[in-house]
């Protein structure tokens, strides 16, 4: 019992011992990160769209009249000539008219010299007063419709002389054919395309640009064109003509950019792409291995330099690059991001920077 005693004694003893020492100090963990610097930096961004090549000047030729189409000897493809004959029309028609011209003026002239011969007489007769002054009027009347109808018919056979030579389909400038639009033995209409003629000279790379893309690309950018099965042959243009009215189904805006010496490999139909530098307002960019997220949205961890302890921020992202990410809004140029070991960081947790910053 005694023994008892004592042990009870021993463990008060201690246990008040105890109560007298202070608590250990707690131990902050302190985790080593990587970082860089927030710096604004000009941003430059190239973009590149699909497009082709076309003629700067391209027509569509058709019959000035309507008839039967009884010839056509290009196809596409062709080469040809200014003054080259493309197409011919049935020309009976015409023929028959020219003609039917042709006797109209015969008559009206022969009526007018009979005219003519009658009003001579009838004023020799009224200056010697053998003829009343109304036959004389009747003469000089007759002998101006005569003479109303002589210019009449020479017209209606100028008209006439045109309609057949507008059965001949010329070419107004050299070129190339690049579409056939009636074959021989259809009956056209007046202004029906019969050929598409690439005239001779400059050529186009034609591009669908977005309307964003417009707002942002500087006015007389100089734009890089390529083959896009071989990108060895290059040609460099301006932009030409932006179409007035986008597209009502893509939305986009047609652009011409016309190419200052073309390759021959260019050839009209290739398949080409234009790129085209664009320089906008100086942007924030970080390491993609910076980003996590919180909110379902991007978020960044932003070391606090005073006492060197870490915070979650959400950021919104304008674009992202191979290996880096365009922040739109959210961090300040000269704040330090931590670029390594965000997965392992909690809110205001201490940290230590790993190398020099950036």
């Amino acid at each position: 019992m005694a023994r008892s005693r004592v042990c009870l004694v021993s463990l008060a003893v201690a246990l008040l011992a105890g109560c007298d020492r202070e608590p250990a100090t707690k131990i902050v963990e302190v985790r080593p990160v990587r970082t860089i610097v927030a710096a604004s930096q000009p941003a430059g961004e190239m973009v590149v769209l699909t497009g082709h090549v076309q003629a700067q000047d391209e027509a569509s030729i058709g019959f000035r009249i309507a008839g039967r189409m009884i010839e056509r000897s290009v196809n596409i493809g062709d080469r040809v000539e200014m003054g080259q004959v493309l197409a011919k029309l049935d020309p009976e028609t015409e023929v028959n008219g020219l003609r039917s011209a042709q006797a109209a003026l015969s008559a009206a002239q022969a009526q007018l010299t009979q005219s003519r011969a009658a009003f001579e007489r009838q004023r020799s007769l009224l200056a010697t007063g053998h003829t009343p002054r109304a036959q004389f009027d009747l003469a000089e009347k007759a002998m101006l419709n005569a003479q109303a109808a002589v210019d009449d018919a020479e017209a209606q056979l100028r008209i006439a002389g045109r309609r057949v030579r507008y059965t001949v389909l010329v070419a107004d400038a050299p070129g190339t054919v690049t579409a056939r639009g009636a074959e021989p033995g259809e009956v056209v209409q007046a202004g029906q395309m019969i050929v598409q003629l690439a005239r001779q000279g400059g050529r186009d790379a034609v591009f669908d640009v977005p309307a964003s893309l417009l707002r942002s690309a500087p006015a007389d950018s100089e734009v890089t064109v390529r083959l896009t099965d071989d990108a060895a042959i290059v040609a460099s243009g301006r932009v030409r003509e932006v179409a007035p009215q986008a597209d009502p189904v893509t939305r986009t805006f047609l652009v011409r950019v016309g190419l200052a010496d073309p390759p021959g490999a260019m050839r009209l139909g290739s398949t080409v792409s234009g790129s085209v530098q664009i320089d906008t307002a100086p942007v924030v960019s970080i390491p993609a291995s910076a980003l996590t997220r919180v909110n379902q949205q991007p978020a960044i961890w932003i070391v606090d330099p005073n006492n060197l302890t870490v915070a979650l921020r959400n950021i919104e992202l304008l674009r992202f690059d191979p290996g880096t990410v365009v922040v739109a809004h959210g961090l300040e140029p000269g704040e330090i991001v931590v670029v390594a070991g965000v997965q392992a960081l909690h809110p205001g947790q201490k940290v230590r920077l790993l190398g020099p910053q950036v």
